[in-house]
């Protein structure tokens, strides 16, 4: 299966709420939300659906009602524009890494596999996981540990890897992984995980692109149309729920004169919705995610 689709039923019970509307699946991937979405409209309802990855192009559904555009969900808004869809009843992304891409073993997302260093979601961009390791700076790469692995200790690894380079180009997942054989057997697979996440999100611009498509879901909703994100780690969490809460990333929103601000979205539910113990059985890539659900105002 190229991607087990995550809080499936319950995302898209969420997202349609109008058979005869317009919907977006800003992550296509295998297909699996994209075809429920299908099976809740009428012959009326569209569905856009985007993917950069070419291998995900293979999964193209044949109904007249979908579109899928292959192209980053940075370029949201405009690409709806140029299908003459300007304004949509919805907006759907499960966020991440589909398990087609971790079990591609030459892709370099896993850490249980050796392969070249890329992790790139689109093939066709330059940036590598390779550049990163091997061009980046020592403070820029600490930087990236710090803030996007969460690693206490990353000025420690980027100092580690800029001596080792210095003598011999790391060129795989497993020279990488090499440098820190030092780590004890019972913090291994959460470090090497931390590692890989914080090199994955500086080479796909993860959190970037996530906060401009974010503010570009809120410009294509209708008025009461639903953003619906699933998010599988604590930094696009705190995007998505600050962002629903207010509509900012940072700062603090401006308060009239009894302290309320203009809310950007109403919440479904004030907690996220988690995957129950019977999803996680049978899919244990669903163990992290968060769904979170915001009714434009």
């Amino acid at each position: 299966m190229y991607h087990n689709p995550v809080l499936l039923k319950q995302s898209v019970d969420d997202l349609v709420t109008n058979p005869d509307g317009i919907y977006v699946d800003c992550t296509f991937g295998g297909g699996g939300h994209s075809r429920e979405i299908l099976s809740r409209l009428s012959d009326k309802g569209r569905l856009f659906s985007f993917d950069q990855d070419l291998d995900a192009l293979k999964n193209t559904i044949d109904d007249p009602r979908f579109t899928l555009v292959n192209q980053n969900f940075r370029f949201l808004e405009n690409s709806l524009l140029m299908y003459g869809a300007p304004q949509v009843d919805g907006v759907l992304a499960d966020l991440g890494v589909s398990s087609h891409q971790f079990d591609e073993a030459d892709r370099g997302f896993s850490t249980r596999s050796n392969a070249p260093l890329d992790m790139r979601m689109n093939v066709m961009q330059s940036l590598d996981a390779k550049r990163v390791i091997n061009e980046y700076g020592e403070e820029e790469l600490a930087d990236i540990f710090y803030h996007y692995g969460e690693l206490r200790e990353a000025r420690k690894l980027a100092r580690e890897i800029a001596h080792h380079r210095k003598t011999k180009t790391i060129e795989t997942t497993e020279d990488l992984k090499k440098l820190f054989s030092y780590i004890p057997p019972h913090k291994v697979n959460k470090f090497y995980a931390q590692l890989f996440q914080a090199v994955r999100i500086e080479v796909n611009q993860e959190l970037e692109v996530l906060k401009e498509m974010l503010l570009q879901a809120y410009n294509v909703l209708k008025p009461e149309g639903r953003l619906v994100v699933i998010s599988y780690h604590s930094l696009e969490d705190r995007l998505v729920k600050r962002f629903l809460k207010n509509g900012m990333f940072e700062g603090e929103p401006t308060r009239d004169i009894y302290g309320n601000y203009k809310k950007a979205f109403e919440l479904i539910k004030s907690k996220a919705i988690i995957p129950d113990d019977k999803e996680i059985e049978e899919n244990s890539r669903a163990r992290s995610a968060k769904m979170r659900t915001g009714i434009k105002l």
